[in-house]
C-alpha cells in the first residue's frame, strides 16, 4: 500500500486540473469529503456561485470553457489541450498501475469522451490524435475491469465507438469483455446482428460489424463461427494461418494440418517475398514441426522481467506463448512466497487474455480450476487474486 509521504511526493507532480478533476469525482461519492470541501470553501467567504466561477469545477464548467489556445471559432484544442489531456492520462495510468483502490473510471471515461469528440470534429484525426485516444480507450477498459461498470452502459457507449468511423480503430472489444460480461456481450452482439441482418452493400457499417461478430466469436470461444467468418476472407495466406491457428489452439490439429496443406497448395508459394514468414508458420504446421521460437519470451519471464516480456508477447501466436506462462504462474506459486502470490496473480489475468485472443477462453476456467484446486489451501494466494480480479471458481469464491 502507498505511504503518505510517497502519495504526497506523487501528488505533488499533479496540474491543478488533475487534481480537481480527481478530487470532484471523489466528492461525488464521498459525502464526508464533499462536506470538508464545502466548509473550506464557506470558511473563506465563496458563495457557491462564486465557487463554481473560480474554479470551474461544477458540472459541465470545464467542459463550456474553451483550451487557452483553442480557436474561439471552432472550439478545437490545440497542443495546450492535447498536453492537458496527456498529463490526465499519465496520472489515470500511474493510478491504475499503483492498484489503486479508487474509481477513476469516471476521470478515465471523461478523457476518453473529450478524445471522441475531438477525432469526430477533425474528421481526420491525425496519427498523434488517434494514438491518444487509443491510449485513453484501452485505460478505460482497465478501470472498468477494476470496477465495473453498468453493463448495459457500457455496452451502447462501445457500440456508438464501434460504429463511429473516425474512432473505430480505437477500440479492442476484447479489453472490455470481462467489465461487459455476458449480458453485455450480449447487447452488443444484438446491435451488431441488427447490422447485419440490414444486408446491402459492403459498407463500413457492415464491415465493422463482421469485425465485432467475430472478435465476440473469439471471446466466447465459438471456433466454428471464427472459422466460418475468416474463411469468408479466403484465399489469403495471412487468413489462412489465423484460421490454422485458432483449430490448433483449440486442439483440433487434424484440422489444423489440413487447412494449412490446403492452403499451401492454392497459395503463391515462393513468388511473394513479404508473406514468407506466412507460409513457413503454414509449413510447420503440416509437417508437424516445432512452434515459432519464444525465446526471447521465455529469457525475460526467467528473468522476472514480466512487463517487458509481455511486450514482446505481442508478436507471438497466443498458443505458442501460453505454456510458457502457465509455467511462469505455477514457478511463483510454488514458491511459496507471500509477495510472489501477487505477481503470480498478474501473470494469472495475462494468461487469462491469452486464452482469449486463441480463442479458447473455456479452456483456461478449465485449467484455472484445475491450478486452484491444488492449492486450494493457499488463502494468501486467493485473496491476491481476488484483489486482481481473477474470477475464481464457484466452490472457492466463497
Amino acid at each position: 500500500m502507498t505511504r503518505r509521504p510517497e502519495l504526497r511526493a506523487f501528488l505533488l507532480t499533479l496540474d491543478t486540473e488533475t487534481l480537481v478533476h480527481i478530487l470532484c469525482e471523489q466528492a461525488d461519492r464521498d459525502e464526508e469529503l464533499r462536506q470538508r470541501l464545502t466548509g473550506l470553501r464557506d470558511s473563506r467567504g465563496l458563495g457557491s456561485a462564486e465557487g463554481a466561477s473560480s474554479s470551474g469545477v461544477e458540472d459541465g464548467a470545464d467542459d463550456e470553457r474553451p483550451a487557452d489556445d483553442a480557436d474561439p471559432g471552432t472550439g478545437r484544442s490545440t497542443r495546450s489541450d492535447t498536453v492537458q489531456l496527456d498529463s490526465v492520462l499519465d496520472t489515470v495510468q500511474r493510478l491504475l498501475d499503483a492498484g489503486t483502490s479508487a474509481d477513476v473510471t469516471p476521470l478515465a471515461r471523461r478523457t476518453a469522451d473529450r478524445l471522441v469528440a475531438a477525432a469526430r470534429e477533425s474528421g481526420d484525426p491525425s496519427a498523434r490524435l488517434l494514438e491518444q485516444l487509443g491510449r485513453a480507450v484501452s485505460l478505460y477498459s482497465r478501470a472498468c475491469a477494476a470496477h465495473p461498470q453498468p453493463s448495459r452502459e457500457l455496452a451502447e457507449w462501445i457500440i456508438q465507438l464501434v460504429f463511429d468511423s473516425p474512432v473505430r480503430s480505437a477500440v479492442r472489444l476484447a479489453d472490455f469483455a470481462e467489465a461487459l460480461g455476458d449480458d453485455g456481450l450480449a447487447w452488443v452482439r444484438s446491435a451488431v446482428d441488427a447490422v447485419l441482418a440490414e444486408g446491402g452493400d459492403d459498407s463500413d457499417r457492415v464491415r465493422a460489424a463482421r469485425a465485432v461478430r467475430l472478435e465476440i466469436a473469439e471471446i466466447t470461444s465459438d471456433v466454428d463461427t471464427v472459422v466460418g467468418l475468416l474463411s469468408e476472407e479466403l484465399p489469403r495466406l495471412d487468413v489462412s494461418l489465423r484460421i490454422v491457428r485458432v483449430l490448433r489452439a483449440a486442439g483440433r490439429h487434424s484440422e489444423a494440418i489440413a487447412h494449412a496443406a490446403k492452403a499451401l497448395g492454392n497459395g503463391p508459394v515462393g513468388h511473394d517475398g513479404g508473406s514468407a514468414p506466412v507460409v513457413e508458420a503454414l509449413e510447420r504446421v503440416r509437417t508437424r514441426q516445432p512452434p515459432s521460437d519464444t525465446s526471447d519470451v521465455e529469457r525475460l519471464l526467467g528473468a522476472d522481467r514480466y512487463d517487458e516480456a509481455w511486450k514482446v508477447v505481442a508478436g507471438h501466436d497466443p498458443s505458442d506463448v501460453i505454456p510458457l506462462y502457465r509455467q511462469c504462474v505455477e514457478q511463483l506459486i510454488d514458491s511459496r512466497n507471500a509477495q510472489n502470490y501477487e505477481l503470480a496473480a498478474v501473470q494469472l489475468r495475462r494468461l487469462r487474455l491469452l486464452y482469449r485472443r486463441a480463442g479458447i477462453s473455456q479452456e483456461f476456467s478449465t485449467y484455472l480450476a484445475g491450478l486452484l484446486g491444488r492449492h486450494r489451501r493457499k488463502t494468501r494466494l486467493l485473496d491476491e487474486l481476488r484483489k486482481a480480479r481473477v474470477a475464481l471458481p464457484k466452490v472457492l469464491a466463497g
